[in-house]
């Protein structure tokens, strides 16, 4: 391995790791003069900013273009390239040609759990389990913390209302709240409505979902389009009773929102049948 290919995988590691978004462009075919091999590799980000070439020039130009453009709509490409103009900047008058393959690095799942009491604490333990990157955030510094759950990656203490403003909630962020009552629930929910989340899971009883909704539509008719976003009584239902089987019940949910699942049983039993 290359120092410079070294340079890029470990950039794609921490970049998967980090939840940051970056492509992948791979040379995988050349023919006469090319500045790179087939194999070369550069990893773009979306700010456009690069570790690592596949030539530089025009061509690397056109290349960071379409990478962010893949990252942008998620829809892998697959590019050829001729150096034969110079008065677009090609340097290769030899009229060399390159595929170049460009895809989104996937990017780990965040799980944000608001709320460190019992299930908090196994939600973060078994999201850490399932590869999510997991933030931990209670107003109580003794329930946000690694002492209190290892191996997180971050920890933020403030109150309910503010979590927005101390972590970053983007379209890859699932959003966990398993606050301590109501009070919390009316200044927590219109902040996370206002962020990209795909989930936003609310625990509680079915009462207390009544009785949310029912201020907060008092407070903002406006929210009532919004509040259909949020699963509550969070959680498929399994029976659960314990922290750790609600937390698996969550964990269900958020699983089968991400991968497009139903949440029914797989059973199958037609070639039982008479």
């Amino acid at each position: 391995m290359t120092d410079d290919h070294r340079e890029v995988y470990e950039a794609i590691l921490r970049a998967h790791s980090e939840g940051i978004a970056a492509a992948l462009a791979t040379v995988i075919e050349t023919q006469g003069s090319i500045p790179r091999h087939a194999g070369s590799k550069m990893l773009v980000y979306a700010n456009g900013d690069i570790v690592g070439t596949v030539g530089g020039g025009a061509m690397e130009s056109r290349v960071i273009q379409v990478a962010r453009q893949c990252l942008a709509d998620g829809v892998a490409r697959l590019e050829s390239y001729t150096l034969n103009d110079l008065e677009a900047g090609d340097a290769g008058i030899c009229g060399g040609t390159a595929r170049i393959f460009v895809e989104v690095i996937s990017i780990a799942p965040h799980l944000l759990v608001i709320g460190g009491g019992h299930v908090g604490k196994a939600l973060a333990e078994l999201g850490k389990w399932m590869g999510f990157r997991v933030t931990l955030s209670d107003d109580r510094e003794a329930y946000a913390n690694p002492e209190y759950v290892k191996g997180l990656d971050g920890y933020a203490v403030c109150p309910a209302a503010d979590v927005v403003k101390a972590v970053s909630i983007d379209a890859h962020t699932y959003v966990a709240a398993v606050t301590r009552g109501l009070p919390v629930d009316l200044e927590l929910l219109p902040a996370l409505l206002q962020t990209g989340a795909p989930y936003i899971g609310l625990i509680g009883s079915r009462r207390r979902w009544a009785l949310t909704v029912k201020e907060l539509l008092a407070r903002d008719p406006e929210l009532k389009d919004a509040l259909r976003r949020v699963r509550a009584p969070i959680g498929l239902e399994i029976g659960a009773e314990s922290p750790r089987e609600i937390a698996l019940s969550i964990l269900a949910e958020i699983t089968m929102i991400r991968r497009g699942g139903t949440g029914l049983p797989m059973q199958w039993t037609e070639m039982l049948s008479d």
